[in-house]
């Protein structure tokens, strides 16, 4: 996982690092209209598909960036007053979002975290101009070009979808179907949480973790394990959850609800 470093590359990438890498200026969207930064991560203000404009707006981050959770372990409906750095396009603050509640959370099967806003998609637009990135509801595509933006570090990096682990192995945890970046997305602490958007301008994943030095399973070198239970190790390269399927669990007013039809999240 990628939010333990972020003490440690805040010192060493102060300055220079805040800058887009020259390929990532070639390919990267416009702006970072709907990117926040956490005080530990980075995220993204969403909007699921059926969403109203009249809903509270949703941000999405990872589990780990809630806590360290266990590996069995949900949230859901927990009260918080978490604030979020909202960017404009230059990647410069607008002004800052409020969270009313910890709408979702796990580390189990998948790395992601919902907090519902205090504001609506219209207040947001209203207020900053903003609109929240939409969310694709389809499986991604392998070969497809994506962007990971993080408003910690207002960075882009540029790579593709390089293809899909069966399973994801970190330490205690374990992650179902994830993202396998090609190595040119090359994550950093502080990156996680980031949205992993493809060339529609749509999210299809959120940012979580590489392997940093070759190790296999352990926390901070996750490994890929194969339907056969083939483990395989690929250092330096980066991995993001999915999130196509997680609308099928979000109901009226943007509420998470579990017990819908289709909806797989683990309860």
């Amino acid at each position: 996982m990628l939010k333990r470093m972020v003490a440690v590359v805040a010192t060493a990438l102060a300055g220079a690092a805040l800058a887009v890498p020259a390929q990532a200026q070639e390919q990267a969207y416009a702006d970072f209209s709907a990117i926040v930064a956490l005080d530990n991560c980075s995220g993204s203000v969403v909007r699921p598909p059926a969403a109203a404009d009249s809903d509270p707006a949703l941000v999405l981050t990872n589990g780990h960036c809630v806590k360290l959770m266990g590996a069995n372990e949900v949230i859901v409906n927990q009260a918080s007053s978490r604030t979020f750095t909202l960017l404009g396009p230059s990647g410069s603050s607008l002004g800052t979002l409020r969270a009313t509640k910890l709408a979702y959370a796990t580390m189990k099967n998948t790395d992601a975290a919902f907090y519902q806003l205090s504001a609506t998609y219209a207040q947001i637009q209203s207020q900053y101009r903003t609109r929240a990135l939409p969310m694709l509801d389809t499986h991604p595509t392998q070969g497809a070009s994506i962007q990971v933006v993080s408003g910690y570090w207002k960075r882009v990096y540029s790579c593709s979808v390089d293809g899909f682990a069966y399973t994801l192995r970190e330490g205690s945890w374990t992650w179902k179907d994830s993202i396998r970046y090609t190595r040119s997305c090359n994550v950093i602490g502080g990156t996680s949480g980031s949205p992993v958007i493809d060339g529609s301008g749509r999210v299809v994943g959120v940012n979580n973790t590489i392997n940093e030095s070759g190790q296999r399973c352990t926390q901070n070198n996750p490994c890929e394990v194969s339907q056969t239970g083939q483990v395989t190790v690929r250092s330096g390269i980066g991995y993001a959850q999915e999130t196509y399927d997680i609308p099928k669990c979000i109901t009226t007013g943007n509420q998470f609800n579990l017990t819908l039809p289709g909806c797989a999240l683990p309860r």
